[in-house]
């Protein structure tokens, strides 16, 4: 089973971010489940969700406690929340941010994991240029299909069409598939892939 948390704030498409996610599983023949995690539900709050990917039936309801990967969509949360929480020392991490690890004061955070799947993306502009607005998360999920492999950018696309439609969904994608190509292939799929086997 492969286990995602995402960190942003209300408003920023957390919620939609797990559900497509789930969505590009269920396309390719896999399970999925996706749910939010609400404090205080307004706009700027922390939100949570949580998304999981297996290929058999997933019988748990919990929160994710040890993600296999964290999504940061809003890094103000980086210093303030504990958003790297139980985090598998062979996780992934994927920040919403122009900056590097260690520009963003992450750099014991790149002494503990694997280099190869710890990446910043600049989701937030390649949401403006593509889409008009400032909303991140299909720039964040294509980056994070191409990151870990664990579904593919294409998915992603499909799900993005499923759930919008016309000129909005191909911004969304065009986003999605930009935020990919700035992405190296990962060097860890193997890992990934036994992730989700066991």
């Amino acid at each position: 089973m492969f286990e995602t948390r995402i960190h942003g704030r209300g408003g920023q498409g957390v919620v939609t971010s797990a559900e497509l996610l789930s969505v590009a599983a269920f396309r390719e023949d896999r399970h999925a489940q996706a749910f939010p995690s609400f404090g205080s539900e307004r706009t700027g709050a922390p939100v949570i969700s949580f998304c999981r990917i297996d290929d058999r039936t997933i019988r748990t309801r919990e929160p994710i406690s040890l993600p296999d990967a964290v999504i940061i969509v809003d890094p103000t949360l980086l210093h303030h929340v504990d958003v790297f929480s139980g985090l598998r020392a062979d996780g992934y991490v994927l920040i919403n941010s122009t900056r590097s690890f260690a520009e963003l004061q992450l750099g014991e955070l790149c002494d503990g994991f694997r280099p190869e799947r710890l990446c910043t993306i600049p989701a937030t502009e390649l949401a403006r240029e593509h889409l008009g607005r400032p909303l991140p998360n299909a720039a964040m999920l294509g980056a994070f299909a191409q990151l870990t492999g664990v579904v593919t950018v294409e998915s992603v696309a499909a799900a993005i069409r499923q759930r919008f439609s016309g000129e909005v969904a191909e911004a969304n994608v065009r986003a999605a598939q930009a935020a990919a190509g700035l992405v190296p292939p990962s060097s860890g799929k193997a890992a990934q892939e036994e992730a989700i086997n066991a």
